[in-house]
């Protein structure tokens, strides 16, 4: 079927006519739901990732405002307290397994990865296919134990509860081993395409830092994931034929369970955050006209952040009986990492200074993310510190600290990609006006939700319990209603976003004008990327201006 005689995709941009016969960009080349399902085109696999994680972010959404709803009384409000345990258990299993952790690698990394490298494809692009299905697979299979049986043991799994809860565990676990063996194949893919694919012109120190972050972020995937996938085995297993790997009862350590799965879980963080920080990197250097400050510094510390938190898992286990000097030990590792974590803020915040800023939608997402960064950051080094987390453990101010350092830089981050690399993607451009509303909803909800949560575990409200006393009642409908405000934003944003999927005006090649290498390719991109030979990079990545002959203008 020609070009001009199929049916263009949702968002396809019509390009002049000679150019569209000769090279018709991926959105339109093949319009089969066949052509779509057996693609190797790893733009096609990222839009079908981005399919996948929006509807289990849906999913997982739905589930947070039942808890919301659920905690605006004392007592019971809609459900009973099982249902609560499994509720919770769903929101946390479905946001962080399927959505926080695939989110930006398995979108944007499959996207603009190879773009960015000037590359026609990944490495293993059969392979990559095989990611997107993998994932699918351990999705249901987990989906279909929590709607079977539910599973009411918390996101973490911990046993002796999990190998001995009437609840359905098994599938459930299996599932999520499933879906860690995509992220080990997503993960290997980008490592070697960032060793192999790369165009003339592109060294290490001129790779973008979003591929900086990808890579840092693989290598985490590839070297941790195993770990997880083990580990539930093992629990699943005991749960089935009751092994005693972590029954006390029969010779063996609960706690051993804590350290293998927090081995995995706390690197998992850097999963979801690190790609936010290649993110960010790409988006400040761009409205702010200038060059990144510190490239190297940001690009060194991503693979700081990836070596060390491997060494600091024991911060979650201060009140597991571990000795005084294991907790200072990772007390101490946990600081180095607010090390790395903090040059990354300096930097931005260099980048930003003296720039030409033009406050678009994805820079309003950058300045919630730098805030839930920041503060996220911070209570996180409170929580590092012994003395201070024995108080705070098992509270509501973890839940929220948890949420503002994960859930929230990682979405504004998601969101901040998503509308930076919608004209890319599917070259048309989207209401800049409703964008902004949007952008302030959601980071305004998002601190009406979690900051009474930080009141209520400061005041001693432990998470994950059903009822509560009363004086509580007050900061817990302060967080629903904050939560509902959040909810309105994505509403906003699913609708404009839409809106402009189909009607949009054309974006034309670079929107932006950014320097971005992504943004050499036609917007949307050809199949095969680029047209012609591979191109070459003569250009630092980020290069705005050449401060040897330019000064930066002043901010406008």
């Amino acid at each position: 079927m020609t070009p001009s005689s199929s049916i263009a995709a949702p968002g396809a941009t019509p390009a002049p006519e000679e150019h569209h016969d000769h090279h018709p960009n991926y959105l339109v080349d093949g319009t089969t739901i066949k052509s779509w399902l057996l693609t190797v085109d790893h733009k096609r696999i990222g839009l079908m990732f981005l399919f996948w994680v929006l509807l289990f972010f849906l999913v997982g959404g739905i589930f947070a405002l039942l808890i919301r709803v659920e905690l605006l009384t004392p007592g019971p409000t809609i459900m009973d307290a099982m249902t609560y345990n499994r509720t919770f258990t769903l929101h946390g299993l479905v946001m962080i397994f399927l959505f926080m952790i695939p989110a930006i690698p398995a979108v944007f990394g499959n996207f603009m990865l190879p773009l960015m490298l000037g590359a026609k494809d990944v490495a293993f692009p059969r392979l990559n296919l095989l990611s997107l299905y993998i994932y699918l697979a351990g999705a249901v299979l987990a989906l279909w134990g929590m709607l079977n049986g539910g599973l009411d043991t918390g996101w973490t799994f911990y046993t002796p509860y999990s190998a001995h809860t009437t609840t359905t565990v098994a599938p459930v676990l299996f599932g999520a081993f499933i879906i860690g063996f995509s992220s080990i194949v997503t993960g290997i893919n980008f490592i070697v395409t960032c060793h192999t694919m790369r165009a003339p012109g592109i060294t290490w120190f001129k790779m973008p830092l979003f591929v900086w972050a990808i890579y840092a972020t693989s290598a985490i995937q590839v070297l941790a994931t195993p770990v997880i996938g083990l580990l539930l085995v093992l629990v699943t297993v005991e749960n089935l034929f009751g092994f005693g790997m972590f029954d006390p009862a029969r010779g063996g350590d609960p706690v051993l369970f804590q350290h293998l799965f927090w081995f995995y879980s706390h690197p998992a963080v850097y999963i979801m955050v690190l790609p936010s920080f290649g993110v960010m990197s790409e988006v400040v250097a761009t409205y702010s006209r200038k060059n990144i400050f510190g490239y190297r510094a940001v690009a060194y510390s991503s693979l700081g952040i990836a070596f060390v938190g491997f060494f600091a898992w024991g911060h979650h286990m201060f009140v597991s009986g571990q000795s005084t000097f294991a907790g200072g030990l990772f007390g101490v590792l946990t600081m180095i990492v607010g090390v790395f974590t903090a040059i990354k803020v300096f930097n931005w915040v260099g980048t930003v200074y003296k720039g030409a800023v033009e406050f678009k939608t994805p820079f309003a997402y950058f300045c919630g993310f730098l805030f839930f960064t920041v503060f996220g950051g911070m209570t996180g080094i409170a929580l590092g510190t012994v003395s201070l987390d024995v108080a705070w453990h098992d509270t509501y101010f973890v839940v929220a600290h948890f949420h503002f350092i994960m859930v929230g830089a990682t979405i504004m981050a998601f969101l901040a990609a998503l509308h930076y690399w919608f004209p890319k993607m599917f070259g048309r451009t989207y209401h800049e006006g409703w964008g902004l509303v949007a952008a302030a909803l959601i980071i305004l909800g998002f601190n009406a939700t979690f900051i009474p949560q930080f009141l209520l575990g400061n005041n001693g409200m432990p998470r994950r319990y059903y009822e509560y006393p009363e004086r509580f009642q007050a900061l817990n409908v302060a967080s629903t209603a904050g939560a509902t405000l959040l909810a309105f934003g994505f509403i906003i944003i699913a609708m404009y976003l839409t809106y402009a999927l189909f009607y949009g005006k054309a974006s034309g090649k670079n929107p932006w004008r950014s320097k971005g290498y992504e943004w050499l390719s036609e917007s949307p991109p050809p199949t095969h990327n680029f047209v012609g030979p591979q191109p070459e990079f003569p250009e630092e990545p980020h290069f705005y201006v050449d401060p040897k002959k330019a000064e930066v203008p002043n901010a406008v």
